[in-house]
């Protein structure tokens, strides 16, 4: 029988690999890491509802996971927000209407919020993944985004468990300390340099894997930052909303990392950040 950090450490082994293949799919076949992150936004959405329900709320998983999947294929389409919010817009008004008709009138508020909020806290938030993709160095985005999310998850770990004394936010996750935030910007901080200094020696060799285009050291480190941190509070609202619950994990579908939802909970905010980051700065 493996013990649970075996478990963790094969799972992650298995499941690394198969991310990276996916980011780095030539233009022809970028439509598999659409549909791939629509299927992971529905296992999640999934699992969301599942721990919704300990509190009452029956929302429609069916119709729900309908709504993702239609979500992602306009992006595919359209991949302009012009088009695609009114899209999400339309999306959100017909589960409300689904949730009128079909759900107990006592619970068609709570129905129909949690299935818009599900929507939006699933499958809205993980669009930023394609849309990434979808930019000039969209693959070297893709992997600064992961990497700084992985390396920061694990530094935080360690560094939590060796060094940790001060709790951060004993309520919603009482293993979870400073010294571990702390250590998760150093370990967020440490994989970008890496990958900026992997990126410049390629250069050399006319290589580019790896582009992270004209921005400097300063900038990338910055958002590692950024990323970090929208990473660290995407991670601790997903243990509140499960200790509201009373859930321990959101599934079991990941040996030795929970369910779906427990391993992309940090994606959920880092992504759009980086994402709304790099609008931001394209746009001065």
């Amino acid at each position: 029988m493996l013990n649970p950090r075996m478990k963790r450490v094969l799972t992650a082994a298995v499941l690394i690999p198969l991310v990276l293949v996916l980011v780095f799919l030539p233009p022809h076949l970028r439509f598999l890491l659409v549909a791939a992150t629509a299927a992971v936004s529905s296992l999640a959405a999934w699992e969301y509802l599942g721990i919704a329900r300990r509190m009452g709320p029956q929302s429609p998983r069916v119709a729900l996971i309908v709504a993702i999947v239609v979500l992602f294929a306009a992006w595919w389409q359209w991949q302009d927000p012009d088009k695609f919010l009114p899209i999400f817009g339309i999306l959100c008004l017909t589960l409300l209407m689904y949730c009128t008709f079909i759900s107990p009138i006592d619970r068609v508020l709570p129905d129909a919020a949690n299935a818009i909020f599900c929507l939006f806290y699933t499958g809205f938030t993980m669009i930023a993944i394609p849309a990434l993709r979808e930019q000039t160095n969209g693959s070297s985005l893709l992997v600064f985004l992961l990497c700084a999310v992985w390396a920061g998850d694990s530094t935080a770990l360690y560094v939590g468990r060796a060094f940790g004394r001060h709790k951060l936010a004993p309520a919603i996750s009482p293993n979870k300390t400073w010294e571990g935030a702390i250590g998760s910007i150093a370990g967020s901080l440490l994989i970008t340099a890496a990958l900026l200094g992997l990126a410049e020696y390629l250069a050399r060799w006319n290589s580019a894997v790896l582009s992270f285009s004209e921005e400097g050291w300063g900038y990338w480190m910055g958002m590692a930052v950024l990323v970090n941190i929208a990473g660290q509070v995407g991670d601790l609202a997903e243990s509140a909303l499960k200790r509201s619950a009373g859930v321990k994990d959101s599934g079991n579908l990941l040996p030795g990392h929970g369910g779906i939802l427990d391993r992309i909970d940090a994606l959920l905010l880092a992504a759009p950040a980086l994402w709304y980051a790099q609008l931001i700065h394209r746009s001065f």
